[in-house]
């Protein structure tokens, strides 16, 4: 007999690809149309992990992934608070080499406000405490959480 807690898996996840627009602060992003399309093929790809309980960030982009991908796998989305990418909410529209620099900075100083409302560090730990609640709170079965790409490689870096 296998013991259920240990043969559990956390299964997280990038958001799909979103619809950059300049004028609206990154938090706001919806998902592009090649990004609703690739949630079928998420679903697929986490089909064989039986999930049971699928969570996303309140982010729309992550939340719209969710419930594509969920709908596919006939799963309800739970949104929990705490999962949201880094804050930047007061960080302008970066092209894409300058936001690079700027998150390579981030993470090479992570307890300094490098960039937007928080640091590094408390971003990892808001997202872990977040985390770790999910975690609690759906004590059976696999959990698949959809969230976003800084956030998560600072958590999993740690």
């Amino acid at each position: 007999m296998s013991d259920r807690t240990t043969d559990r898996k956390l299964i997280l996840v990038k958001h799909s690809l979103p619809q950059l627009d300049p004028n609206v602060t990154a938090a706001g992003w919806q998902l592009s149309d090649v990004g609703r399309a690739r949630c079928a093929l998420l679903a697929e790809q986490l089909r064989p992990y039986n999930i049971e309980t699928l969570v996303s960030s309140s982010e729309p982009k992550a939340v719209e992934t969710a419930r594509l991908a969920g709908g596919q796998l006939e799963l309800q989305t739970e949104v929990v608070e705490g999962l949201h990418e880094h804050d930047r909410s007061n960080v302008p529209f970066y092209e894409s080499k300058e936001f690079k620099a700027v998150v390579k900075r981030l993470f090479a100083r992570p307890d300094e406000l490098v960039m937007g409302r928080e640091t590094a560090v408390q971003a990892r730990t808001r997202f872990s405490k977040a985390l770790a609640e999910v975690i609690v709170d759906h004590p059976d079965g696999n959990i698949a959480v959809v969230t976003h790409g800084t956030v998560m490689s600072l958590y999993v870096g740690h």
